[in-house]
C-alpha cells in the first residue's frame, strides 16, 4: 500500500504556495495532506493529491520543478504510545524514517512515512497487524 507523494521546489517568497493552491484548485485536484519545510532560498512542499498524473503535468506546465516519491500511510488510534508502537516496529526492523508528517481526526491519526525502505517498512508494519491506508482511502478522509 504505496502512496505516491509530490514534491514541489518553492522559492521562498510570498504568494508561492498560494500559486500552487490555486493551480491544483483549478485543475480540479485534491490536496489530501501536505507538510511544507524551508530553508534560506527555497521551500519544499511535500503533498499527497487526489490525481497524482495530471497535478505533476499542471505543475509543470507552470514550470514547477516537481518529483514523485513513494511513501507510506499508517492509520493509528490517537492516543499516546500509539506512535511509539509503530516506531518500534519501524527501528527493529533496521529502517530509516527520511521524514514524516501526521494529521489527525477525533480518534484516529494518520502518518506519512517516508522511510528509506519503503516496501520493506509497508511489509513489517503490515506484519505486526498495523493498519495502512491505501492512496484511494486517503483521499476520501
Amino acid at each position: 500500500m504505496l502512496i505516491k507523494q509530490l514534491s514541489i521546489f518553492l522559492e521562498n517568497k510570498k504568494g508561492r504556495f498560494t500559486e500552487v493552491a490555486n493551480i491544483l484548485g483549478e485543475a480540479d485536484i485534491n490536496m489530501s495532506a501536505f507538510t511544507v519545510s524551508e530553508n534560506s532560498d527555497f521551500g519544499i512542499l511535500r503533498l499527497i493529491v487526489s490525481d497524482t498524473d495530471k497535478a505533476i503535468q499542471v505543475l509543470r506546465d507552470h514550470l514547477y520543478a516537481v518529483s514523485v516519491a513513494d511513501v507510506v500511510c499508517l492509520h493509528c488510534p490517537n492516543q499516546p504510545g500509539a506512535l511509539a508502537k509503530a516506531m518500534q516496529i519501524i527501528t527493529a526492523a533496521g529502517i530509516f524514517v527520511e521524514y514524516m508528517y501526521a494529521f489527525s481526526q477525533g480518534d484516529a491519526a494518520n502518518v506519512i512515512i517516508r522511510p528509506d525502505n519503503v516496501e520493506r517498512c509497508a511489509e513489517v508494519l503490515k506484519e505486526n497487524k498495523l493498519e495502512l491506508i491505501a492512496a484511494s482511502d486517503l483521499y476520501k478522509l
